[in-house]
Formats: C-alpha cells, structure tokens, sequence
C-alpha cells in the first residue's frame, strides 16, 4: 500500500479544516462530521481551537481510502500563525492547498504558494464553495494560472462522472514540458507515470472542484491523490526532520519527526545521550504507542529536550532557515506575577515557537516578544492564562528594524595583544532582498591556513552581527573571506573570533561614513476592500502612511472597491480599527507581511534610537595591535593604514562590484 504524507494548507476561511474533516468521514475514519464553527471538528483538539473556532496548531490523522494510506497534517490558515505552517512543509510529500471559490487568491495564497515552492512540495489544488452563487469556474482557473503557476489544470470537476481526465487536459499538461510534448504529438497519449513524474516536479498541479461542506468532489480528490502521487524514497540510514515541538496536557514535551530512512526505534539514542522513550502516532487527540517508526511515516517522540523545529536526526540534514519571521516585538506586562515565572512559561513556549525570540533583560527586568501580529498575541495570553495561570498583558508594539549595505566595502579587524595574533580581511557585498547572511571564503591556502579560514567562517555564523546605523541586526550581505594573516607561534582560534567581529564592524562602520549603510523596516502587502463612497479617505490614509497603491478595482456585485499596494508595518498596524470605524463594519483590510524594504523616515527612527556603535564594546570596530612589547587599540579609520595584510580591492574595485 502506498503511503503518502499530505498536508493542507490554505488562507483563513477557505475551508481547510472542513475539507480534512470530509476526507476523515469519506475514508470512513469519521462516523459523523464535525464543524470548526462547532468546535467539534476532529482536527481541532485544543481547548483554544475550539473556543475560537480556528485552527492555531498543526495536527496530525491518519486514513486510509483504497491502496492509499494517507497521513493528513492540517495546518492554521490564519497569517500570524504562519510560523507553525512553515515548520510543516519540510516534511510533507505533497500539500493539498485549498481556494475558496467565493474568494479566490488571496495574498496569503501567495505567501503560501512562495512556501510551497521554496520547499519544493508538489501540490494538489481543491477549489472549495464552488457551490455559492456567483462562483465562475473559469475565472478562477485562469487566476490560478496567471497569480499562481500556468501549470494549475483541472484534472476533474464535481460534474464529471468518471476519473479519466478529459482530451484537453493532457494537450495542457503537454504544455508544460517540451519533452512530452513531443512524446503526445508523436503518440497522442502521456503515460501516468510521465503525469505523476511532472507533477513531483512542480510542473503541473492538479485542480479539482467542489464543497467540503457537502462531500462534493471528495471522492474525486481522494482518487486523485492515490492515481497521481508517487511514494517517497527511502533512504538506507537513518534519518528524521524535526518539525514540530509540543507538550502534551500532563507537560510532557513531544518531538514531533518525518523519518526519512530505515526506521526509528524506541530507546534508540538520538540527541546528546538521550533516548526515544515513546514512539507516539497519534490521531487527532488520541494516540497508540509504537516499538517502530518506519520511513516515510510520522511519530511524536517523549525523552528529548535538545530539540528544535527544522532540525535533521541521523543522515537527515537539517530544513531552510524559515522564511516568515515575525516583525514586531512587545515587552510584556506581568500584571503582578512573578516576572521570572513568566519568562519560564515564555521560554516553554519558545522551544516550541522559536521565532517567538523571547529576550530577558536583567537591566531592565523586562521581557520581549516578537510575533507576527494582534490575534497570536491574544492566544498567547490566553495559553498563559489557560496552561500556567498566569494573566499577563503586552505594551504597545515596536518595529523590528534591519540594516544592509548598499556598496561593496573590504574590512579589516586585526587582533594582537601581546603574545595573541590574527588579521581578517573580508569583502563584504550587498545581497538581493530578502537573502539574509551568506559566508564563503575566496582565500589561497598559500595566504592563510585551511584551519584559520574554516575558524573565521565559524564566527561568522556564531553570533548575529548588527548594523551600524541603529545596532539592529544586518541582513542582505555576501561576506567573503579574502585574506589575513597568522602567527605559527602566537596564534589561537580565540584571536581569530575577534578579527573576524572587528572586520565586519570596521567594513559596516567605513560604509556608515560615505552613507552607503542603509536603515531597513518590514512592509505589508495590503488587501483593502471599503465602499465606493470611501475611496477618497482610504487612498489619502494610504499615501500619508507612506504606502504605494495599484488602481482601484470595483466589485459590481456589490459596489466594494478593492484596493491593493504596500505600505510600512510602521504605519499600517493600527489601521484595520480605523477602516471598521469609517466603513461602519462593512469595509475589510487583510495585511501580509511583504518583507524588508528601505525605511520611509530613517533619519527619525536612527535619531530616536541614538545607538553609538564606538561605545558599543561587545561589538566593537577598532583593532588592538602591538608595539615594544605591549598592545594597544586602534580606531577604526586608522586601520586600515595599520593594516600587516595588503588591501585586496582598490576603491574603484569596490565601486564596479556594486554597479
């Protein structure tokens, strides 16, 4: 029997959930159906899920329909909780990513669809509410194949009697890939196998229509995903992804694995010593202990403390760094409690959440968060009132701000206190948006020991490095080792963690002097809808938010105006009250988060925050090096004529590379 892990994804509302909850009763997992409104949907276990009739955690089923065992993940579709998604992809076969036939794409189908694809999932699409009034088909496979991917053909609809894909689906799959389209002209016909090699190639994406709600077009999709995928390999050695940290209603953690080669064992060592205690396959709410896990499938596993999300076991490597990451901080009010009981309870759950980046600062006595916006803050002070009775509230929210470069620069950190050497020299270069940190080395064995090199790049990935402009954290660089200098007598690895910080620092500090630093904020994509009569206000609240806009696009159905553009998190964060507020109720802002783009009013927020980055000691620019027998320091625009190392790049080199 093949075995397949699948998980569904989907924007808020499109009836994710309702749609697992059809595949459990179809495949006879389920003797009656539950409905999220209800709180009784079987996928949503959580005291909160039910409550607030969302889906907030990922959760796990298993089904079995024909020769197909499917392993069902269903995932949250609300934006702030994207995280928890993210963390699911790295291990799924195929997704089945769910559109709402009355809504169509919506921005977080995009941000999803760009998951989707740089976890190179293979995915099914079923359009759900094809049966409300108004839904055109044909309106919704074209926006599929202009927003989302050509590739989205219909493999069957809820009308169609039979599972064989009409004539003009295979001249559209042929489309997709040159190759087989000389193989269907030369014969008429494409093999399955051919179909099922495409679609795992994230050629073509199978759609099929119909209502969850109503079981129509279930048995379709079902059929589909047992004719049209392909069981994962699996590899000879043991292997697993994390993908997911929990804790069960007695506390106990759970490690939540995809194993991915030969199998799993209970009490096999797995982490620093420590053993799998249990192997747990759950079911909704309900779990069976298993002796063996093996590849392919799925268990939560009791006895590890050491892990993380994304994580890789055995010969598994570990996933991406993820994509979506939460942009604004909070500080936290104990209201009375004891602060340090609540950062225990924080941290719990950090280690399941770890873009949640609790900080503690003992200064201050103060605890921070980042989230991704309103809605996951409230759940989380519900899960701290609920799992720790502790009732707390969060202050207004800050902007998590970041830094580049917008030219090339070499830097230099030297370090030599007496009887200590090492000089760095690296060029650093600016990144495409959104690429983060990247360290390589381009330095000659000849000019500095293979052992130096792998120690520079090393630290390079040991600490996160801040901006000179705001002491923010730097992001969208290329740092490449490209020379330095080391002692056969005096050198230790220690010396060369400081010249590579110093070296970074200084090159950041050289750009900050010709104003080629540059101060960065996160954006929101909007989605705007008010009334016809509220045009005029909602483009002025937009362009004094520092926003950008496309063309106002009239619903005539029912006299809504659709707006859609970017504007700074900054500005836009407060707003959703405000559009309620003037459009009494009836207007309606969806915001995703766009990534990092310039800062609207740099100036201002570097002059408020009024960071010093000489007298910033942990991260220092300057060198020490050594005379008559002693060390002294040394400023960073003096280094470079300190420098032992010859410079590798003349200004004007510098200048061509960011051209």
């Amino acid at each position: 029997m093949k075995h397949i892990v699948t998980g569904v994804v989907a924007h808020v509302d499109a009836g994710k959930t309702t749609l697992s909850e059809a595949l459990l009763y179809r495949s006879g997992e389920l003797r009656q159906l539950g409905r999220v409104d209800n709180g009784d949907a079987f996928l949503d276990t959580d005291k909160l899920e039910k409550k607030r009739g969302i889906t907030i955690f990922s959760h796990q089923a298993k089904l079995q329909y024909n020769d197909i065992e499917l392993t069902l993940l269903d995932t949250p579709g609300h934006v702030d909780f994207a995280t928890q998604t993210e963390q699911v992809l790295s291990v799924l076969d195929y997704a089945i990513l769910v559109i709402s036939g009355t809504d169509g794409v919506q921005g977080y189908t995009r941000t999803l669809w760009r998951l989707l694809e740089r976890y190179h999932v293979p995915t099914f699409i079923f359009v759900n509410k094809v049966d409300a009034n108004g839904v055109d088909k044909k309106q919704i496979i074209d926006q599929l194949q202009s927003v989302l991917s050509p590739g989205c053909i219909v493999f069957k609809t809820e009308e169609t009697s039979n599972d064989d894909i009409p004539t003009e689906t295979y001249e559209e799959i042929a489309l997709r890939n040159d190759d087989v389209l000389e193989q269907f002209m030369n014969t008429g016909s494409i093999t399955d196998d051919t179909i099922r090699q495409m679609i795992g190639q994230r050629e073509v994406f199978p759609c099929f229509f119909g209502a969850a709600l109503k079981l129509t077009g279930i048995d379709s999709l079902m059929n589909g995903l047992e004719r049209w995928t392909n069981e994962a390999k699996k590899q000879p050695e043991f292997g697993a992804r994390v993908f997911k940290i929990s804790h069960d209603d007695k506390g106990e953690r759970l490690t939540w694995v995809r194993v991915t080669g030969d199998a799993l064992h209970s009490k096999d060592v797995l982490v620093d010593d420590q053993k799998a205690n249990q192997l747990r396959v759950y079911n909704g709410a309900k779990f069976v202990i298993s002796q063996e896990i093996k590849a392919g499938e799925i268990c939560a596993i009791t006895g590890l403390t050491d892990t993380y999300p994304g994580q890789g076991l055995g010969s598994e490597l570990d996933a991406v760094t993820p994509e979506i990451r939460p942009v604004i901080n909070y500080a936290l009010d104990p209201k009375g409690n004891d602060i340090h009981a609540c950062l225990t309870a924080l941290q719990q759950l950090e280690d399941e959440d770890p873009q949640l980046h609790i900080s503690w600062s003992s200064h201050l006595q103060e605890i921070r968060v980042q989230i991704m916006g309103e809605v996951q803050l409230e759940i989380i002070q519900q899960i701290m009132l609920e799992r720790f009775k502790l009732t707390v509230s969060f202050g207004k929210g800050s902007i998590l701000y970041k830094e580049t470069i917008t030219q090339a620069i070499e830097g230099v950190g030297h370090f030599e206190p007496l009887r200590h050497y090492a000089e760095v020299h690296l060029l650093l270069q600016p990144a495409p948006r959104g690429s983060g940190l990247t360290f390589e080395s381009d330095c000659s064995v000849d000019v500095l020991g293979s052992n130096w090199q792998h120690q520079v790049l090393v630290n390079l990935n040991a600490k996160e490095h801040l901006g000179v402009l705001a002491g923010v954290p730097i992001t969208d660089m290329r740092i490449t080792l490209i020379g330095g200098k080391a002692s056969i007598v005096h050198s230790v690895g220690g010396d060369f963690k400081e010249a590579t910080w110093r070296a970074v620092r200084q090159g950041l500090m050289m750009l900050k002097k010709t104003k080629h630093c540059q101060l960065l904020e996160p954006w929101y994509q909007f989605r705007l809808e008010v009334g016809s009569e509220q045009v005029g206000r909602a483009i002025n609240d937009i362009q004094r938010m520092h926003g950008r806009f496309n063309a106002p696009q009239v619903n005539a159905t029912d006299d809504m105006v659709t707006i859609t553009g970017v504007a700074p998190v900054s500005q836009m964060q407060s707003y959703a009250q405000e559009v309620r507020a003037y459009t009494h109720g009836q207007g309606f802002l969806e915001c995703i988060i766009d990534g990092y783009q310039a800062c609207h009013n740099a100036a201002e927020v570097i002059e408020r925050i009024k960071y010093d980055p000489v007298a910033d000691l942990d991260n220092t620019p300057g060198s020490v090096f050594c005379a008559h027998g002693a060390g002294y320091p040394v400023q960073w625009n003096d280094v470079p004529s300190a420098a032992h190392c010859e410079y590798g790049y003349s200004p004007d080199d510098l200048v061509k590379m960011s051209q």
